[in-house]
């Protein structure tokens, strides 16, 4: 384990800049129970800064492995009411979420992908009046990961297991800037260049976006009225700021459900389920996904793309510069909090309604006609590189270069 007094850095800025836990506040953990020691200092963290309750859901892998194996695909897909029940309590409470993430990137390898597809379906199903909370940004909620050896030997495989948790622990702080003397201070300043790359492509108003790279040529229309959203959030009521990702280096908005044609590839494996899916092309005509193809995973893939209708198309595309810090370390982390920061990338499935203007307020039917895709899933794929060309169209027709060979091809001021 690091030193405390860095593991007390990393507490407090995923509490203050991430969930932002208010006094008086309940907040909610789901870790893993390799994260004890960090989330026993998130705790204490979280009473001394007021903190109403806590409450831990906790999880093990190999109990999550041994369920897969020997339960039926009916018992996995059996969500039971209690544990519905305790999402809905915590957030109709208004509650912050907090999720310690730590996972073996091959912890359902061999796994039949039916029983993968029915649970992960079901338990979509059951959460789903949690996840509005959430993707409305109705609560705050925040993500961070913290290294365990199987991930941590999947990055850094010629190191014996204690040195490869020793160096993931030193990426994750650099890269989640706990390494700064004030690592509070240091997120505001990220999230202000965010908040400005947003700004300048909310006044742009782009009707499409077009995508060159090698295996890729792709155009994706924007709904009007979209909005770009990057680094820290508000709560819907509120206004309390708060940061989902940790770390974060996107700016991202919703594309148009039936608006997306033609080939895009990926650059990054895609970690879903516990399975990785490697070197896949998606080929989309009108807004759906038309064919598709992998090199490693092409069956996970497929059960991805049954899991509804919605699960065919987009409902995010997120800009990132291959300037980013993930990018820059050469590491591919075989996690999609990270790798989804190292590249601009794309997402199948539900949009987030609040990328769209009034869009918290519509129902399905609603969304659906202004082009915001609905779905169970929302699972984020890697397609940026140093090689990919991006070009703003505008309304009347012109075009515009926003990125360049990965990088920014604008200038924000």
């Amino acid at each position: 384990m690091p030193e405390q007094q860095m593991l007390e850095k990393y507490a407090e800025v995923a509490l203050k800049t991430g969930a932002n836990l208010q006094k008086g506040q309940m907040l909610m953990i789901n870790s893993t129970i390799e994260g004890a020691e960090f989330t026993r200092v998130v705790v204490r963290k979280a009473y001394e800064m007021g903190a109403k309750t806590v409450h831990i859901n906790w999880s093990d892998d190999a109990i999550t492995r041994s369920k897969y194996e020997h339960e039926s695909k009916d018992t996995l897909a059996d969500v039971p009411e209690w544990k519905v029940k305790m999402y809905d309590y915590f957030a109709e409470g208004g509650a912050a979420i907090l999720s310690i993430r730590s996972t073996d990137p091959d912890l359902l390898q061999g796994i039949d992908g039916e029983k993968i597809q029915a649970a992960n379906k079901a338990g979509a199903e059951a959460m789903k009046n949690f996840r509005n909370y959430t993707m409305n940004d109705r609560i705050q909620w925040s993500i961070v990961s913290i290294p365990i050896t199987s991930w941590a030997k999947k990055i850094f495989p010629d190191s014996n297991g204690e040195e490869a948790v020793e160096k993931l622990w030193e990426q994750i702080f650099k890269i989640v800037r706990v390494d700064h003397d004030d690592p509070v201070a240091a997120w505001e300043r990220h999230n202000s260049i965010l908040s400005q790359a947003c700004n300048f492509l909310n006044r742009k108003k782009y009707k499409k976006l077009v995508y060159k790279a090698p295996g890729t040529d792709l155009e994706v229309e924007l709904p009007e009225g979209h909005v770009w959203k990057g680094g820290a959030a508000k709560t819907e009521k509120e206004g309390v700021p708060f940061n989902p990702n940790m770390p974060t280096e996107e700016v991202f908005t919703v594309p148009h459900k039936y608006g997306v044609n033609g080939t895009v590839s990926s650059t990054k494996p895609l970690n879903y389920g516990g399975n990785l899916i490697d070197d896949f092309t998606l080929t989309f005509k009108d807004g759906k996904v038309v064919d598709f193809k992998a090199g490693k995973g092409e069956s996970t893939l497929k059960y991805l793309l049954e899991t509804d209708e919605g699960s065919t198309h987009l409902g995010e595309l997120a800009l990132v510069p291959d300037e980013s810090p993930i990018s820059q370390s050469g590491l591919i982390f075989y996690n999609t909090l990270y790798d989804e920061n190292a590249s601009c990338h794309l997402a199948l499935g539900k949009a987030y309604p609040n990328n769209l203007e009034g869009g918290s307020d519509m129902d399905e039917d609603e969304l659906d006609k202004h082009g915001v895709n609905d779905s169970l899933s929302h699972v984020d794929f890697m397609m940026g590189s140093n090689e990919l060309d991006i070009d703003g169209v505008l309304a009347d027709g012109t075009s515009e270069p926003v990125m360049r060979n990965g990088s920014w091809a604008i200038n924000f001021d």
